[in-house]
């Protein structure tokens, strides 16, 4: 399967559910090749940024475990295929 390069924004709106985006987060570090988050602790929230290179199966299974998660948003953008 082609694999795909592109980047995962993820907003948590739920400051008690940031343990469980680490936890999934984990589980697919194969997959990640960077990552930033913005905590905004005085807002209640925390942001994360991550550059992806993965197929479309692994990289979906992450974003659909991840849009889960209660106060969890997830949207991704990449490209049709690594290298074209």
């Amino acid at each position: 399967m082609d694999k795909r390069i592109g980047v995962v924004g993820i907003v948590i709106e739920e400051f008690e559910s940031a343990n469980k985006v680490n936890e999934t987060l984990h589980e697919v570090a194969n997959i990640i090749v960077g990552r930033m988050g913005i905590p905004r602790k005085e807002q209640g929230i925390a942001i994360i940024s991550l550059i992806v290179e993965g197929t479309t199966d692994e990289i979906s299974a992450m974003t659909g475990k991840l849009g889960k998660i209660r106060g969890v948003n997830v949207k991704s953008a990449l490209t049709k295929k690594l290298g074209e």
